[in-house]
């Protein structure tokens, strides 16, 4: 299989953009790796690279061999997962991007409970927004998204759906904090702390408020969840957040939660989805079938 290893050479550098950069990473010589690639480039008759002063880029020659390099390394990679769960030894490693509202609570519960059953997975875990997430899907990155919004994709096949309301986020002391339940306009007047623009969360509320000509005070933006839970449990902000990375016995003491009315913000998705005909390999396969069983088992009970 030493043809896998040149393939894994062109995935690094077209991730790179430069062969002395993943010449480094691979630990070979940045001679001995353009060597290669121009001998490939004439065995094709085509060129693969674009060499410039500071680093390459991708010819449309290269954009279509790189396509072919992801496919073929993501065969081989199902086909050792397989050939290692018949040794029995289960072993592997799963791939997925997720979006940040996952990445505190639910998603961590969920790789501990799989390790429990299989102790050798390992996890490569990108936490991006769900724009993002697709382009690491179709470059073959990673192998699964589970993302809230994520934009159409005709090569995108979801392997479970599971409807999310948004929901405040408060200090319990908030005068808010009575109200069983918020419409946007109680919101104004009070200081936010908001995800950036990129979020499916953030950009459900723009829309909101543009629909129905409401202007609420952002005192703070970022791109952190953390830090969003951080301005509201230290500094009076209100925050929002879909239900799954919001449970009330994950919050920071002192944090409530309240829902939005669905008048204002109607439920959306949260997509666990890999891309269309490709087969996945078998850890990251195992792993979508666990994850589809806890969200399934959301649906079933009513939150509380």
């Amino acid at each position: 299989m030493r043809h896998l290893r040149f393939l894994r050479y062109m995935d690094e550098v077209a991730r790179t953009g430069s062969i002395r950069g993943a010449a480094d990473r691979l630990n070979v010589t940045p001679s001995a790796l353009n060597r290669r690639i121009m001998d490939l480039e004439e065995e094709l008759g085509l060129k693969l690279l674009e060499r410039r002063p500071r680093g390459v880029r991708l010819t449309s020659a290269g954009e279509v061999f790189l396509t072919y390099v992801r496919e073929q390394l993501n065969d081989a990679d199902r086909m050792r997962s397989q050939l290692e769960d018949l040794r029995g030894l289960r072993r592997g490693t799963v791939r997925i991007a997720c979006s940040q509202a996952l990445a505190h609570d639910f998603l961590p519960r969920q790789i501990g409970a799989f390790r429990k059953r299989y102790p050798l997975m390992t996890f490569e875990v990108m936490v991006v927004d769900h724009e993002r997430a697709m382009g690491l899907l179709v470059d073959y990155v990673v192998d699964l998204i589970l993302v809230f919004r994520p934009p159409f994709l005709g090569r995108l096949r979801p392997i479970m759906t599971l409807p999310q309301r948004l929901v405040a986020l408060m200090h319990a002391d908030h005068p808010l904090a009575r109200k069983a339940k918020l419409r946007l306009a109680d919101c104004t007047g009070h200081p936010l702390a908001l995800p950036e623009f990129s979020t499916g969360g953030r950009q459900m509320i723009e829309e909101r408020l543009s629909r129905a000509g409401l202007k609420l005070s952002v005192a703070a933006e970022t791109n952190s969840f953390e830090l969003l839970r951080g301005l509201v449990a230290h500094t009076g902000m209100i925050s929002f957040q879909i239900e799954i990375g919001a449970e009330p016995d994950a919050m920071p003491p002192g944090i409530v939660v309240r829902p939005v009315d669905e008048r204002d913000l109607p439920s959306a998705d949260l997509v666990l989805g890999q891309l269309r005909d490709r087969n996945l390999p078998l850890p990251s396969a195992q792993f979508a079938e666990h994850l589809a069983g806890a969200l399934r088992g959301r649906m079933e009970v009513p939150a509380g």
